[in-house]
């Protein structure tokens, strides 16, 4: 009897991690130190910070990730594990730095996992941050062959003077909403019901997609907001707060960037709903209520601006290929949004 009988390819894990070398080394950047397969990855704080402040975050995929097990294809669920997660740090004005793996699977499938290295790879690039290094655990018995897990760690630093934590945001600043790239990685479970019962498969290709499968639109990865967002503050652009529009829709999220004694009323007709949403919703016979409070809707992120630097901002994403809209403005009450759907 040795680990291998017991289910546990050491050796097998040892070339998997050879393998995805090149892919981890890609998103280097200068302050890394080291290289992979050390007990802890190495980062040297960048220069230029009077006060740093880290600030950290941790996600997963949801259940997303039985789609990407559906369709055999593993090359965007890593994209959307950085993304849930610098995106976050990003909400707090910071850089992300660096960023950790874990992933867990019944049984390692090289082939299989290093699709899920590489889309984690482009996604850290995408951000700008290192993948500084991760875990590998193969655990027979606990997941079944062919499948696996994920969860993801970043870091992040702010000069403290520059943090964003809703004391800045006032009565009257506005809300520019920048869009989503459909779905992103929350709602799966409610997805995958829909699908389900309106007996659809992963194949079908409804006409409001324009040619793509269902599968093809739902394993479309989230957004990565970091190097617009980042250029615009780096432009001079003032934003007071931010919000990462994940689970919870725009009504709970938009609140976690507001001060004390303030709420956002919302335009919901400020926008046009993507057609995915719609479809879910007609599908699935979703009332409007549980949409904006299951999916983003069409937003992914928010920045609240003060109203002299709304055009300047509108603009600005615009030249990164972002579309932004302004959806609403702050204003007194008690941590809620007003506007949405309430039916």
């Amino acid at each position: 009897m040795d680990y291998r009988a017991a289910g546990v390819n050491v050796e097998a894990g040892r070339a998997f991690v050879e393998g995805i070398r090149q892919l981890v080394h890609r998103t280097h950047r200068p302050e890394v130190i080291g290289g992979l397969g050390g007990f802890g990855g190495y980062f040297q704080l960048p220069s230029g910070y009077t006060e740093p402040v880290l600030v950290s975050g941790t996600d997963g995929v949801g259940t997303k990730l039985k789609l990407s097990h559906a369709l055999n294809r593993h090359d965007t669920v890593g994209i959307d594990l950085v993304a849930m997660c610098v995106n976050d740090v990003l909400t707090s004005g910071a850089e992300p730095l660096f960023f950790l793996d874990y992933l867990a699977t019944g049984k390692l499938n090289s082939e299989q996992l290093t699709q899920v290295v590489s889309g984690i790879s482009l996604g850290c690039q995408k951000a700008g941050c290192a993948l500084l290094g991760g875990e590998t655990a193969e655990m027979p018995g606990f997941y079944q062959v062919g499948e696996y897990d994920l969860a993801g760690f970043c870091v992040g630093i702010v000069d403290k003077s520059k943090l964003l934590d809703g004391s800045r945001v006032q009565i009257g600043d506005v809300a520019i909403a920048l869009a989503s790239q459909g779905v992103h990685s929350n709602g799966y479970s409610l997805v995958r019901k829909i699908v389900e019962v309106g007996g659809y498969a992963w194949s079908d290709r409804p006409e409001e997609f324009s040619g793509q499968s269902l599968g093809e639109v739902f394993l479309t990865p989230t957004r990565i907001y970091v190097k617009p967002v980042l250029g615009a503050i780096a432009s001079g652009i003032e934003i007071h707060a931010m919000a990462h529009i994940t689970g919870g829709g725009i009504p709970e999220n938009l609140p976690r960037c507001l001060d004390k004694g303030q709420s956002i009323r919302v335009d919901a007709n400020s926008w046009t709903i993507p057609p995915v949403f719609q479809w879910l919703a007609k599908v699935g016979g979703v009332s409007q209520k549980e949409m904006f409070n299951t999916f983003n809707m069409g937003i992914g992120y928010v920045a609240i601006v003060p109203p002299q630097a709304v055009e300047e901002t509108l603009r600005w994403f615009d030249s990164q290929d972002v579309e932004a809209f302004a959806i609403g403005e702050v204003i007194a009450g008690s941590g809620t949004v007003e506007g949405i759907p309430k039916d």
